[in-house]
């Protein structure tokens, strides 16, 4: 069941443009971020992870983002069953527009997608985190080990590998191996955001 992105009603004194990361390039129409240039995904790890955590940021939002995918690199990125699994990473930001010749799993990424399927929450001393990308395979996890925490919260901006610590690059690293965190030619980034804006009835997802 696909569940419908909630519409989002500012709080009160919030300034209506959304706090958004500075890149990649991006106008706001309303509730919709435009970014200005086609995106290439795995080709270079800063930019790619950039990209991540907008799509990321605007899912946390509940704002529609209209975006292409210029190329998918390497080139059999999303053909391979392994690179298919990094491409299906991303199954809950919102996908890019279709374009010709794109991998499979791009398009399995638009029918994939659902408000919802991946997101966390923030407890005193823990993160709970609900993982539906795989509806045959959900998965709740519960980060209450103080380095994994950090590691997460260093990772919601994109981070190069070599700037981490012996403890906090293999906590980075069991983030990754549960698909929690993205790594892109060495540099990471958190994947799930923190939902702020709920559907009727908040169970839908």
């Amino acid at each position: 069941m696909t569940t419908r992105t909630p519409e989002a009603k500012p709080a009160v004194g919030a300034p209506d443009r959304p706090e958004l990361p500075p890149v990649p390039p991006h106008q706001v129409d309303g509730r919709t971020v435009i970014l200005d240039e086609p995106v290439r995904l795995g080709a270079e790890g800063r930019a790619t992870a950039e990209v991540v955590r907008m799509l990321r940021e605007c899912q946390a939002q509940a704002l529609s983002v209209r975006w292409t995918l210029d190329a998918v690199e390497p080139p059999s990125w999303g053909s391979t069953a392994q690179d298919s699994s990094i491409l299906r990473s991303l199954y809950h930001l919102p996908p890019p527009a279709p374009r010709p010749g794109e991998p499979p799993a791009v398009a399995g990424w638009r029918e994939a997608y659902a408000y919802g399927r991946f997101f966390y929450r923030q407890g005193p001393d823990f993160l709970v985190i609900k993982d539906r990308r795989d509806p045959a395979a959900s998965a709740r996890f519960i980060l209450d080990h103080p380095e994994l925490r950090a590691a997460f919260h260093t990772c919601l901006n994109p981070t190069p590998l070599d700037a981490l610590s012996g403890t906090r690059l293999e906590a980075v690293a069991m983030l990754a191996d549960e698909r929690i965190v993205l790594l892109a030619d060495r540099w990471a980034v958190t994947l799930p955001p923190r939902i702020r804006h709920w559907p009727v009835p908040y169970t839908g997802i």
